[in-house]
């Protein structure tokens, strides 16, 4: 019962719902929890989580175990049980993971996002059923479509490359692996194949390029670039554009030779490239952008996260959920991708060993991350911060966010004045704040909002000249 009292006292997530009453939405949840993790309903709750309790027999609760099961498709099967909480009896309706997706309620699929439900496009639904069977949309055929496109020199180097590796032996034919591997199908191309070894991928994959450009800001452009062919190929273009265009610096060591220490971490960008690369949406009409400025390298694709997975979840431990599954199986075989999941956790820690801010993740139209350059002292001191202040974004920036705590110790200054200070942060839209409860509070940065700000300082100084 304690734990019903606390899931009850933490409030809606992506795992619990309140209902004062039973009703149509309560099946939509059943959709949206069975098509991602599961969860529970909580009915004889209200949304403020205030416990008001139901009165009700066992008849009603066959009743909606019926609704449940008729309006679901394919049928979902809760586990219903009663709790009496303050002499207030509330009913906890608790729905499984599906192991067939997607559930749709009145031919309508929904998916559980933080404490809401949300309607999946068509394009998601499709995702979803992909992942059920183990299949993905890289897997199938190329309608139409002969074996000759296939550069066999190029599937020579793969095998190659993945033999001299620890981590796949090819040992049969090259038509025998190929078939095996499921890159052909009856002697017939799949996507992945033609991406990853095709003689011209864009003949039949318009789209499958990446466009590099350095700008002097959105409209001056630099520097243009649009890189074709296959797919492990882009990697290396991509990375040449990017080194040609940021700059590098060199650390005598002691060593034979010199270190290069470039303006971002080589390994992040190309983690970045490579995921932009395997995960993107190339049924998607755009290519992967490049956009290189004076301050910040933004990586572009289209595509958004798959279903299941969550901005929030790339920061934990969480399942694999890959949209091209043999494009990924592929570049794993040959070590461009170290571990499922762990991309994230790798940009990160190479930007902050380079005393570099954390990158930015961000669904935009499709997923973007961005490298920045830290923020220099007199920059953040012209809109109008104090120099402790300063030191907080500092913090912030290497460490990912700030707590109250770290940032009395940071400055050697009181809780009081460590709370004014970073309520001042807070209400400017420097900072914005995550977690729950005094001790669980944290203040990340909102990188866009500075320059904006100064830029701001800079044209307000210019109209007082």
């Amino acid at each position: 019962m304690k734990m019903i009292e606390k899931l009850i006292k933490e409030g809606e997530n992506e795992a619990v719902e309140f209902k004062k009453d039973f009703d149509k939405e309560s099946i939509e949840t059943v959709s949206a929890f069975a098509n991602k993790n599961g969860g529970s309903i909580f009915i004889g709750v209200n949304d403020k989580g205030r416990i008001v309790g139901v009165d009700i027999g066992k008849e009603t609760l066959r009743k909606w175990e019926n609704e449940i099961s008729q309006n679901t498709e394919p049928i979902v099967i809760p586990e219903i049980e009663l709790a009496i909480i303050n002499n207030k009896k509330i009913i906890i309706i608790n729905i499984k993971e599906s192991p067939i997706k997607p559930i749709s309620f009145k031919e309508i699929c929904y998916l559980r996002v933080k404490n809401s439900n949300r309607k999946l496009t068509p394009k998601e639904v499709a995702e979803l059923h992909f992942q059920t069977i183990g299949s993905s949309w890289d897997s199938h055929p190329a309608k139409g479509v002969k074996l000759e496109v296939i550069d066999f020199e190029k599937v020579k180097k793969y095998i190659q490359l993945a033999n001299e590796g620890r981590r796949k032996k090819i040992g049969e034919k090259q038509s025998e692996f190929l078939e095996k591997s499921g890159l052909v199908k009856g002697n017939k191309p799949t996507w992945a194949s033609i991406l990853l070894f095709g003689k011209n991928p864009q003949k039949f994959v318009l789209q499958a390029k990446v466009h590099c450009g350095k700008f002097k800001n959105e409209t001056i452009i630099l520097d243009d670039q649009m890189i074709e062919g296959d797919l492990i190929d882009q990697i290396e273009k991509a990375m040449d554009f990017i080194k040609k265009h940021i700059s590098v610096r060199f650390v005598i060591t002691g060593k034979p030779r010199r270190d290069e220490i470039w303006e971002y971490p080589l390994e992040a960008l190309r983690e970045a490239i490579v995921n932009a690369i395997v995960h993107r949406d190339y049924t998607e009409s755009s290519e992967i952008q490049i956009k290189i400025y004076d301050d910040e390298l933004v990586i572009w694709n289209p595509g958004k996260l798959p279903p299941g997975i969550s901005l929030e979840d790339l920061y934990r431990s969480h399942r694999s959920i890959l949209r091209n599954k043999l494009i990924a199986q592929v570049f794993y075989d040959v070590e461009f991708i170290e571990q499922w999941g762990s991309g994230i956790k790798r940009m990160i820690n190479a930007c902050i060993e380079q005393n570099l801010p954390t990158p930015k993740f961000e669904e935009y139209q499709g997923f973007k991350v961005t490298f920045r350059k830290p923020f220099s002292k007199d920059q953040l001191l012209n809109i109008g911060l104090n120099e402790r202040q300063v030191e907080a974004i500092k913090f912030a920036e290497s460490k990912g966010s700030i707590n109250n705590k770290e940032y009395q110790n940071l400055n050697n200054i009181t809780k009081r004045t460590a709370t004014r200070d970073l309520m001042d942060l807070t209400q400017r839209n420097v900072f914005k704040t995550i977690g729950k409860g005094k001790r669980g509070i944290k203040y990340i940065l909102i990188n866009e909002n500075v320059p904006k700000m100064s830029q701001k300082m800079s044209q307000k100084g210019d109209e007082n000249k």
